[in-house]
């Protein structure tokens, strides 16, 4: 499993999501108007990469579910 080229790409993909949740969390703690707007599209930014690594969990665990490999 820890092969498989999917596997890697999700996996990846949740370690964006961490990197983007601790860049928005910093920049919040920094306080100040310009802080505040950043940490929100840092948090829009992980929201998006959230939801792609969602995608490729589920098509990573259907694709082998149904037998794909």
């Amino acid at each position: 499993m820890l092969n498989d080229p999917l596997f890697i790409i999700a996996a990846i993909a949740c370690l964006v999501v961490l990197v983007i949740l601790m860049l928005g969390i910093g920049t919040f703690g920094k306080g100040g108007e310009g802080s505040a707007k950043r940490s929100n599209k840092l948090m829009r930014y992980r929201i998006y990469a959230q939801g792609l690594a969602v995608a490729l969990i589920v098509l990573f665990v259907w694709l082998r579910k149904s037998g794909v490999q």
